[in-house]
């Protein structure tokens, strides 16, 4: 391959990085765009600028672009310039709580952002991969009305069609999303139509719970890596709703960047995957009380409240048989034990430089 040049928006992220690595040992040119604009949705919490030094010090050609994906013709330029070999995109405002309350920057970050990269891909380098980082929350809340069983510690699908969690055929209509899952679902079907319509190689990934031990994670994003750091500071953490029983799969950051590398390889047109860690990876918020107990020896302090997050799944976890069939040589390699003592370890760090 003559063009060894790759663009990855949001690369100062969790998602990011973890790309940017995993295509800098493959021999790629790395390029990011990134404006640290988690910070502003989540405050200094959310500020990235410790893993974006992180990352230059790791790749030292690493050429970060600090253009705002908002911004159609500064987007335009910056991939006519690069003409990249593939397009990752993980940039998003990505709270759906937070949603509500910026309607319009969430909007125009996930809905229209994704626009401009996908008219700039189409126009500059079409051939290339358009590899966009959806979310599970495309799905609405339709997945809550599937019967359950409440065991001691998780919920979990009585129905034995989802034994093995939610499929791709899953219905995104008719169910309440968030304003979040609203605009991601809109960048989801720009992705997929640019793809039928003009027969480009995109797919998208419709995400768990991606997290790992540089998560910035925040208490309206990043699950685990928020409860991780509570537990550590001996922070108050709030449960909202079912119980403290709701289940989320968690996949590592290094096997999604894996992933990434298998459709890079070997693209479709206008796919759509469930990308997260199953069933084997998932747990509930009780669960994981127990298990970073367990690692931090530090009791999880936190109170309930009855009152669940508008849209919230109570079950809910990715059947992971098509992105297996369609590539196989991928498979999880991070089993949930492993990533949450790296993010111990890795918050200890941090919160004691």
């Amino acid at each position: 391959m003559s063009n060894k040049r790759v663009l990855i928006t949001g690369s100062s992220g969790l998602i990011g990085s973890e790309i940017c690595l995993y295509f800098h040992q493959q021999g790629f040119e790395l390029h990011g765009i990134d404006n640290n604009q988690r910070a502003v949705f989540f405050g200094p919490q959310g500020d990235t600028t410790w893993n974006q030094n992180r990352i230059q010090a790791l790749i030292p050609k690493f050429t970060i672009h600090t253009l705002d994906i908002r911004d159609k013709n500064a987007v335009l330029q910056c991939v006519d310039t690069l003409r990249p070999a593939a397009i990752i995109h993980t940039a998003a405002q990505p709270s759906h709580d937070l949603a509500a309350s910026i309607p319009f920057d969430d909007f125009e970050t996930n809905a229209n952002g994704t626009l401009h990269l996908l008219e700039a891909a189409r126009r500059f380098c079409p051939e290339s991969p358009f590899i966009h980082f959806s979310t599970n929350k495309v799905y609405g809340d339709r997945p809550n009305f599937i019967s359950l069983n409440e065991l001691d510690t998780r919920w979990d699908f009585a129905d034995p069609a989802y034994a093995n969690g939610i499929s791709e055929e899953f219905s995104i209509d008719q169910s309440k999303h968030s304003l979040f899952g609203a605009s991601k679902l809109a960048s989801d079907i720009l992705v997929q139509e640019y793809g039928r319509y003009f027969n480009m190689p995109t797919c998208c990934l419709r995400g768990g719970c991606l997290t790992g031990p540089n998560h910035s994670g925040v208490q309206l994003h990043g699950f685990l890596s928020y409860l991780v750091r509570c537990n550590l500071e001996r922070r108050h953490y709030t449960v909202f709703g079912y119980k403290g029983k709701q289940v989320r799969d968690n996949i590592h950051s290094t096997d999604v960047a894996s992933f990434v590398w298998e459709f890079f390889q070997a693209p479709r047109v206008a796919e759509v995957y469930n990308l997260g860690g199953g069933k084997t990876n998932s747990c509930s918020i009780l669960e994981a009380f127990q298990k970073v107990e367990a690692i931090s020896g530090i009791p999880q302090v936190y109170s309930y409240e009855d009152a669940a997050r508008i849209g919230d799944h109570i079950c809910y976890y990715s059947d992971l048989r098509k992105i297996q069939t369609h590539y196989p040589r991928w498979n999880l390699s991070v089993s949930l034990d492993r990533c949450l003592s790296e993010m111990v370890e890795s918050w200890h760090h941090r919160l004691s430089a």
